[in-house]
């Protein structure tokens, strides 16, 4: 019996649910069989998509669900997980840069630059309602 492609969690937007990442994380762990250095850096990425995507994208509104992806290319080692909010969209290019002096006190806005530092890639689709993050994972 061959191993599913994929792996899906999808979550309702509540702050509660993000406890459930924890155990998806470690379900990709055993599926995969990544290193605790790349556990600690999915968990921490996840968490800042995940609460993207409840709070901006969704609103916190409970009705609308944050569907998370993730699946693996063999041929490079890459996890690929994908975290999909069904908000009104975004554009990235005009997140204020956390870093410039103006932003620096301010208490959010750190999230994609979180995720970009600790991921290896980061992209938006679906105009700004999908993120796309790419891990390289340890040999």
């Amino acid at each position: 019996m061959s191993k599913p492609d994929t792996k899906q969690l999808t979550l309702a937007s509540k702050f509660e649910e993000m406890q459930r990442l924890e155990a998806y994380i470690d379900e990709l762990q055993e599926w995969i069989g990544f290193d605790e250095d790349d556990s600690g850096r999915i968990m921490l990425t996840l968490s800042e998509a995940v609460n993207n995507a409840i709070m901006h994208g969704n609103n916190e509104d409970p009705d609308k669900k944050v569907v998370v992806k993730s699946r693996l290319d063999q041929s490079s080692q890459v996890l690929i997980i994908s975290v999909e909010d069904e908000g009104e969209g975004f554009d990235p290019d005009e997140i204020p840069d956390p870093l410039k002096d103006e932003n620096l006190l301010n208490e959010g806005g750190r999230g994609v630059y979180l995720i970009e530092q600790y991921a290896d890639d980061l992209e938006f689709s679906k105009g700004g309602t999908k993120a796309i993050i790419r891990f390289r994972l340890a040999d």
